[in-house]
């Protein structure tokens, strides 16, 4: 399985924060899930793919071109959409349509013109006339209609209502049928990254916690309810962390069979945001 993008002990100093040392790679014909805090380095990660940001050491490829030179014909090949809209705010659909067109060499008007239906956009309307849901849904039509073998989406999905949501998973998703084509979706709705991801990779305080395949995690992570006789009983490199009240504590297990053998009783599967959540605390909560 090639990769569409590689990142390679990428680092990345700013004065409080620092990127550091990720190694991560987006392999094709899968959705990669990005998670993090707010801070965590995701917009960091992504504007270093596309050269927006020039990471102080390591390498990054795209598309199988140095991500500090990418060629015009890589470049059109990445859909690209980010947190809030970029358009221009005084143009129409139509209008934005036509700047396209001149951008793009591989520009399909009639695939924008049937996103542009499907999603509803009012044709009159100016964009900062739009709702922050009808922006981003406008920023997908731009990013699909040009025919991108890889698409990186920071928040791409924020602002939308479920419905709308699963409409256009489910349009990624069909993206996904072509084996050449990837995606890199940066979330906070948890719940996108569990329909649609593959792999889940989770950056917190700049660094790469994990990246694994999502059904993998599903399988191996539990949680378990315990007495202090429990606690002494599990290896200190099962437990990922653990949340205490004054009746009970419950640990966030690595390995759920393991500790299934040790406390001679079944282990819940944890949901994908509890581990997120017990991993970014760090331990005892």
């Amino acid at each position: 399985m090639r990769a569409a993008v590689s990142c390679r002990n990428v680092t990345k100093r700013y004065p409080g924060f620092t990127l550091s040392n990720l190694n991560l790679e987006i392999p094709e014909g899968t959705i990669v899930g990005f998670v993090g805090e707010n801070g965590a380095g995701k917009s960091t990660t992504i504007k270093a793919m596309l050269n927006l940001v020039r990471p102080d050491e390591g390498e990054i490829t795209v598309l199988g071109e140095d991500s500090r030179s990418l060629s015009r014909e890589a470049r059109e090949q990445i859909g690209v959409v980010f947190d809030g809209c970029h358009l221009p705010q005084e143009l129409s659909a139509c209008q934005v349509e036509q700047v396209f067109r001149r951008i793009y060499r591989r520009w399909d008007g009639e695939a924008f013109r049937r996103l542009a239906q499907r999603f509803s956009l009012p044709e009159g309307k100016r964009v900062k006339e739009y709702s922050r849901g009808m922006q981003m849904k406008l920023a997908i039509a731009c990013a699909l209609a040009h025919h991108p073998r890889l698409l990186l989406l920071d928040e791409a999905t924020s602002g939308l209502d479920p419905m709308v949501r699963d409409e256009i998973l489910d349009l990624f998703l069909d993206f996904l049928q072509d084996e050449h084509h990837a995606i890199f979706l940066s979330s906070h709705i948890i719940s996108d990254i569990e329909k649609a991801a593959d792999y889940v990779a989770f950056l917190h305080q700049g660094k790469l916690l994990f990246m694994e395949e999502k059904d993998r995690l599903r399988e191996q992570y539990g949680l378990a309810a315990c007495g202090e006789g429990d606690l002494e009983r599990l290896p200190e490199g099962l437990v990922a962390g653990k949340r205490t009240s004054a009746f009970s504590t419950t640990v966030l297990v690595r390995d759920r069979q393991q500790a299934e053998r040790i406390l001679r009783r079944p282990v819940d599967p944890a949901p994908m945001e509890e581990i997120l959540l017990y991993l970014s605390k760090g331990g005892e909560q």
